[in-house]
């Protein structure tokens, strides 16, 4: 017998995940500060975005962590103030980008090589930390995806250490910021794709509602 409420959907309740959702919004708070400060000394705009990233994600999952058993509505509207929280942030990348290719000074290859291997070392701790609930509604799905692109955005910005020690160029630097705007970008139209398609679901099926999953342990 099958109905409309069978197919669950892992919502978030589940003390480990709780647990594990605290400890990424630590790591990502304490790189905010971290990077910023590197990447304001160093003058890499490329630290700098991903510095504003580390800011938005710590932001953006304490609000996962408060809706996590609210509605689906609830849940789906947080996706949509994360999704907007991206769309933002790579707006303001892309503006900074722009000021910084008009002063065309390189900055500090090796400064922006080593914070960015702290961060991703931050980063891929977050990912393993999150690998269990890498799938789940919107809220929780948001959460993975920002982490996981957060550890691709890294590599980028040590590429970009890489090649501006070799071409003493604020290029590669610039250009890695545009890029991870772009993710920044890509991640926002995808949660805010699945957070439309749950809020039409739960219009449809009101009497429905959504389980701890498989996940939930």
């Amino acid at each position: 017998m099958s109905g409309c409420c069978e197919e669950k959907v892992f919502d978030g309740l589940s003390p480990g995940y709780k647990r594990a959702l605290i400890a990424v919004i630590a790591i990502n708070a304490v790189m905010f500060v971290v990077e910023m400060w590197a990447g304001v000394t160093s003058g890499s705009q490329a630290l700098q975005a991903d510095a504003l990233d580390f800011a938005g994600d710590a932001a953006t999952y304490a609000l996962s962590l408060a809706v996590i058993g609210g509605s689906v509505r609830t849940r789906a509207m947080a996706s949509l103030v994360k999704s907007g929280s991206l769309a933002l942030i790579a707006i303001a990348v892309l503006g900074m980008t722009a000021l910084r290719f008009a002063e065309g000074t390189p900055p500090e290859a090796q400064t922006m090589s080593l914070v960015a291997l702290l961060a991703l070392a931050a980063n891929v701790t977050s990912v393993i930390v999150l690998l269990k609930w890498r799938d789940g509604d919107s809220n929780v799905r948001s959460v993975w995806l920002c982490s996981r692109n957060d550890a691709i955005g890294n590599v980028a910005v040590i590429g970009a250490g890489l090649l501006v020690a070799a071409t003493a160029s604020a290029l590669p630097d610039l250009l890695v910021a545009v890029l991870l705007a772009g993710l920044f970008l890509r991640s926002s139209v995808s949660i805010a794709r699945q957070a439309f398609s749950e809020l039409r679901s739960d219009q449809v099926e009101p009497n429905c509602t959504v389980g701890g999953g498989e996940n939930a342990r």
